[in-house]
């Protein structure tokens, strides 16, 4: 181990030659000093023989005093000439020993960039060490770890690191895995991905509390690109856990929540804290937030939009009652008869967000549905018959895509007919790139929402956007 002293860095024998030069440098001290002394004693004797026996003693000793006060008068002459002058030197290091100099990322100011590496290691001492040592040759800066045990004696380390931007993706593994690393995963991050873990769980779980719909919002969040599915009455049937690439959680509902992840698996940390996330939402049982926001038609209509709930079944079904056939048809696709065992579904917050506008009687006259999809969400708008062509479904459609951003979700589709001109026309009017794709009759229309944030208000007043 260097010995460092004063911010330098010292070497056993370096530190020996300094200390055996120190102690010639005291002796030498000393013997000049004890030099002067002899001859200041010398000199006083000297010159009190020739005041007290010479003739000429007291001239002697006014030519003294003279000489004493003329060096003192120009001794501070040359201080005053030199008060501003620049500073003396300081005594100078020995060579070699001056402060050390800086290298690094953060010196050399070398452009990086963000990766996020999940490796699996040996659970062993050590074996951190060597991936980090590894790091440190390719110039790469740790910037936050966690670790993952595995009930194998195994460990999974996830990184978040900032490495230069010439290194490639390919020279990042081999790094890790010249280090004993294997199964490594690496991906581009952004400094979204800075957030430290606690607190990312703690802003999900609030998310979580607030808003049942915000559940798989959540889960998506926390371990990225994956696909959930919800079966019900399923979980008494499942068994909780991790089966390399597939995660399932039973919840005390009898449902049963599924997570998919084909690029990653899974580990028992990850298990524990969807695991925390379900109980969370079914400890506090369904919730809607009470958000609304009030519409002026230009016929004078005062309008109310809000979050549907369960509650709002029986005035959904009255307004399915009120509807035409093509209506209800080109809404959902298939016989009118079951249209209504569809409401149970959709207004469950736990598998997306349904927006209601309410005249000032309390009727119900259009429905706006919300329904996560893996990266993406389905929107569908149905409109009362007798509330058509007023903007009511534009209004809705333009509310869920503010929605789904907020959710992190950045596109959205519609699934209807190609003779569904209505709703086609409202799909082109949210001024987001829109992809067609059409099979056996039916038109799958898919907004990308990102180049369309400036055109989407904040779904409900006193909030903010993204």
């Amino acid at each position: 181990m260097d010995d460092l002293t004063n911010g330098r860095s010292l070497t056993p024998s370096t530190s020996r030659a300094q200390r055996r030069g120190a102690r010639i440098h005291r002796w030498r001290r000393d013997t000049v000093e004890l030099a002067a002394i002899f001859l200041s004693v010398t000199a006083a004797d000297l010159v009190a023989k020739i005041v007290v026996h010479g003739p000429e003693g007291p001239l002697v000793l006014a030519a003294s005093a003279t000489a004493l006060l003329a060096t003192a008068l120009f001794h501070t002459w040359w201080a005053h000439r030199h008060l501003h002058g620049p500073p003396s030197p300081d005594t100078p290091a020995p060579p070699g020993a001056g402060a050390p100099e800086l290298t690094g990322p953060m010196h050399d100011f070398e452009e990086t960039t963000l990766w996020r590496v999940r490796t699996t290691v040996e659970d062993s001492p050590g074996s951190l060490a060597r991936v980090c040592t590894a790091f440190a040759g390719q110039r790469i800066n740790i910037i936050s770890m966690q670790s993952h045990p595995l009930p194998t004696g195994a460990t999974v380390d996830e990184f978040f690191v900032r490495a230069p931007l010439s290194l490639t993706r390919a020279e990042l593994t081999r790094t890790v895995a010249s280090a004993g690393g294997h199964d490594i995963w690496t991906d581009p991050a952004d400094a979204h991905d800075l957030v430290d873990v606690p607190t990312h769980v703690l802003a999900l779980a609030t998310r979580t509390a607030l808003d049942a719909a915000e559940l798989p919002v959540a889960l998506r969040q926390l371990f990225g690109q994956c696909t959930i599915r919800q079966f019900p009455g399923a979980g008494k049937r499942a068994t909780a856990g991790v089966d390399g690439h597939v995660m399932r959680l039973p919840a005390p509902s009898g449902d049963l929540i599924e997570l998919a992840r084909p690029h990653l698996p899974f580990t028992p940390t990850e298990f524990a804290r969807a695991q925390a996330l379900v109980e969370l939402d079914t400890l506090l049982g369904p919730r809607v937030p009470q958000v609304k926001a009030h519409l002026t038609l230009p016929a004078g209509a005062d309008l109310t939009v809000r979050r549907a709930d369960a509650s709002d079944k029986e005035a959904a079904l009255a307004m399915h009652r009120r509807c035409s056939t093509d209506t209800l048809r080109k809404r959902y696709h298939g016989p009118v008869r079951d249209a209504e065992r569809y409401l149970d579904h959709l207004l469950d917050a736990r598998h997306g967000q349904t927006l209601t506008v309410e005249a000032s009687d309390g009727r119900i006259v259009a429905l706006g549905h919300l329904m996560w999809d893996d990266a993406s969400a389905e929107v569908a708008v149905l409109v009362e018959d007798a509330w058509q062509r007023r903007g009511l479904g534009l209004d809705l459609m333009r509310r869920m895509s503010a929605l789904a951003l907020e959710a992190g979700v950045d596109s959205v589709y519609a699934i209807t007919q190609a003779s569904n001109t209505g709703l086609i026309a409202t799909m082109r009017k949210l001024a987001a790139p829109l992809d067609y794709q059409v099979e056996e009759g039916t038109l799958v229309i898919t907004a990308h929402l990102t180049e369309a944030t400036a055109e989407l208000p904040a779904p409900w007043p006193g909030r903010s956007g993204r």
